[in-house]
């Protein structure tokens, strides 16, 4: 320590502060240490995978928009009063107790099923080809995004219920498996959405495994899940052709466009990108530019390090998840948390994997920051539901009471300042 003059309190050095501050590495493991961790971990990364996600829409579909409406902000500004409303549900769905999910969530998942039916009803509508979606006064919404979300509290309350005879087979796959993969997953096939009915079937069974089903019953369901797949890859000639497209290497354009734009797209971007709003492929080249291939645009404007910063993100949001899941001491939180975070990353890894070529073309969006209003919203809502779990880790509820507000923190500081002049 060095002292200025004597009575003064003696004051740290630079180097000593470096010592002690956020620059020595045992202090950043300190920090994730915290109660509070989870909570400021998963709403910085979900915050910023927005942001990004309202900027490349913006720039991604720019061309389409001006286009078809005369204006280039139509499609951004849409996706922007969903995130609005997306991020009120959030907030709203953060301060719910969790006693209200676990009795709402039978009549959720009934809700979302009766909605998912209507896409068969003439108010279903159809989008190349997948009856996903109902239009409701001139507005599109896609049931089944919010049935990932009525899956997950329904069988994290099914699970719980059962916990202690999840050892029997049919403990397991009565209540939870027939009414989540014979009715739910069963309409989102029926409606050939094959993207969303992996997704669902992945929730289900990261959540069983959460919740320490047997692996025998692993097996048994991965034989009958690969053998449905199959069967629905071959008797569809669409499907059948992306897989072969796929497999063939797609080097031929006329037959597999989407993918070989969207590799063209992260070639042009190179190390460093072309520049944001710079984009070629998004003139008309590259379909679906600002919803399942927005990561191609996002290669082509930023380079490797935007594609870099949207998985590293995505993987901060995965070990916030695998944290909250180890530091729980509530059944019901830790198979709601392994169902949303298989969710997310199954999701992100599928759209990722389709652009870049690992993955035949399935079409499902980026989470949080492709184009899509009830995607965002429903994404929006499980994050909510999870920070609303990091807020009752141990420890975290009293750390954060014991934090002064924004506001308060923003006021001392003015006086503070107000004090030295």
């Amino acid at each position: 320590m060095t002292t200025s003059t004597r009575g003064r309190v003696p004051v740290a050095s630079a180097s000593e502060e470096r010592e002690t501050g956020w620059h020595r590495p045992s202090a950043m493991l300190e920090r994730l240490e915290s109660p509070v961790a989870t909570y400021y971990l998963l709403l910085g990364a979900s915050a910023l995978l927005v942001s990004i996600g309202l900027v490349m829409v913006l720039s991604a579909s720019s061309v389409q928009s001006y286009q078809q409406s005369g204006s280039s902000y139509t499609t951004f500004l849409g996706q922007l009063r969903f995130c609005l409303l997306g991020l009120v549900a959030a907030a709203v769905v953060s301060r719910v107790p969790l006693s209200f999910w676990r009795w709402a969530s039978p009549w959720l998942f009934l809700g979302t099923i009766g909605l998912q039916a209507l896409v068969f009803s003439p108010l279903g509508v159809s989008v190349l080809g997948n009856r996903n979606w109902i239009e409701l006064g001139g507005q599109r919404l896609q049931p089944s995004e919010f049935g990932k979300l009525a899956l997950v509290l329904f069988g994290a309350t099914v699970l719980v219920k059962k916990r202690r005879s999840l050892g029997r087979f049919f403990h397991a796959l009565v209540p939870l498996v027939l009414p989540a993969g014979v009715v739910l997953i069963g309409l989102v096939l029926l409606g050939h959405d094959l993207g969303t009915g992996l997704v669902l079937l992945a929730i289900l069974g990261g959540m069983l495994f959460a919740a320490g089903v047997p692996a025998r019953l692993f097996v048994f369901s991965g034989v009958a899940v690969g053998a449905l797949a199959t069967a629905l890859v071959v008797t569809s000639g669409n499907r059948m052709s992306r897989v072969s497209d796929w497999l063939g290497g797609c080097n031929d354009v006329t037959q597999c466009f989407q993918t070989v734009h969207g590799k063209y797209a992260l070639a042009d971007g190179g190390w460093w990108g072309v520049g944001l709003g710079a984009s070629r492929e998004k003139w008309q080249w590259l379909p679906e530019a600002h919803n399942d291939f927005i990561f191609a645009i996002i290669g082509e404007e930023l380079g490797l390090p935007g594609t870099l910063i949207v998985i590293g993100l995505f993987a901060v949001i995965a070990f916030a998840c695998y944290r909250l899941v180890l530091r729980t001491e509530d059944f019901f939180v830790r198979v709601a948390t392994g169902g949303i975070m298989v969710w997310i990353l199954v999701q992100a890894i599928i759209n990722i994997g389709s652009v870049i070529g690992l993955l035949p073309v399935i079409g499902v969006p980026l989470p949080l920051v492709s184009s899509g209003g009830s995607a965002l919203v429903a994404t929006m809502i499980a994050l909510g539901l999870l920070i609303s779990f990091a807020r009752n880790e141990p420890g975290a509820r009293e750390a954060l009471a014991a934090r002064p507000s924004l506001v308060r923190r923003s006021l001392a500081v003015l006086a503070r300042r107000g004090d030295d002049s």
